[in-house]
């Protein structure tokens, strides 16, 4: 592996053209990912991608002049130390403020090596277009925060948060509160059904440990089949789907794990607790980000708890 230092001026300009058009691609792909939701983000990054396509040609003209019409071959995981990027499908999920960090991260490190490069050449053309460049990646810097600044007193930001929360709330927020709404509540008939039929704790915990886990790959089916999300906005059905499964799991868990304690009387207790702390972290949810008022959420997910469950006591005992 060759050292920084130890590279000709026809290296350090071949990293760097190779360096700029890799900026260029990953500011076209950040807007492109970006574009339907955050348009003003994408608009930024698509005048970073051009600023990039101008030093790309700039190091291009000087290299030809210099050196000819064939770029020597070296690639940056050859240079130890050298700038690392991170390839874009690590930069998951695409949300504005991941996109601006990373961006300005890449600005840094490029204007760090401008600066390095120009420090340590003798040729005059070369220095002279390192050091500009380097403040070109410094006013890069500053172009992305005016163009925030500008945003923002458009009500551009704020849009952008909006639809931020939106798609929060269709891909995370609505499978999940559906899958905690369906195992804490459909969980509760067999559950109670079995404790109060044998009236042992173990049996009844295998009872809602099976029920819980059914209903989790079930219900997770259900979401992911359910729609593509290509024409609802809802997102990757795989996603979807395992928010699902996971919440009805852990619904119906939740008010099974009391039937570890090997007293019927003081699990059932418990259980019971378990399951009022449920039924209000459903009505919080909905509330929060349904804006259902809360104690009309509260009223109607209590009524379908009450009927669930004195459905599983009728049938335990009967």
């Amino acid at each position: 592996m060759r050292t920084f230092e130890s590279l000709s001026d026809r290296e350090v300009l071949a990293l760097a053209i190779g360096l700029e058009e890799q900026d260029g691609r990953i500011y076209g792909d950040f807007a492109e990912g970006l574009r339907e939701n955050y348009p003003a983000t994408a608009d930024m990054l698509d005048k970073m991608r051009l600023e990039e396509t101008g030093h790309r040609d700039g190091l291009l003209d000087l290299y030809r002049q210099k050196f000819g019409d064939h770029i020597t071959m070296i690639r940056p995981q050859d240079v130890r130390g050298f700038v690392h990027r991170k390839p874009v499908w690590l930069v998951r999920p695409l949300g504005t403020a991941v996109v601006r960090k990373t961006v300005r991260d890449m600005e840094d490190q490029t204007r760090r090596f401008y600066e390095q490069a120009a420090s340590r050449t003798q040729d005059v053309a070369v220095r002279q277009l390192l050091n500009r460049l380097a403040d070109d990646e410094r006013k890069h810097s500053d172009l992305a925060s005016e163009i925030e600044r500008e945003q923002a007193a458009a009500g551009a930001h704020e849009a952008e948060a909006d639809s931020q929360r939106r798609q929060f709330v269709l891909q995370i927020v609505q499978p999940g509160l559906a899958g905690l709404m369906d195992g804490s509540v459909s969980t509760l008939a067999p559950l109670f059904a079995a404790a109060f039929a044998k009236q042992e704790s173990w049996f009844a915990f295998v009872v809602g440990l099976a029920a819980s886990v059914g209903a989790g790959i079930s219900m997770g089916f259900a979401e992911a089949l359910s729609d593509d999300g290509q024409l609802s906005g809802r997102g990757k059905p795989l996603i979807r789907g395992t928010v699902c499964g996971l919440m009805t799991t852990a619904g119906g868990i939740g008010h099974t794990l009391p039937y570890l304690i090997k007293n019927f009387h003081v699990a059932t207790t418990v259980a019971v607790g378990v399951v009022a702390v449920e039924l209000f972290v459903i009505s919080w949810i909905r509330n929060r980000y349904m804006e259902t008022p809360f104690w009309k959420a509260a009223v109607q997910v209590i009524i379908g708890g009450i009927l669930v469950f004195l459905a599983g006591i009728l049938i335990g005992v009967s």
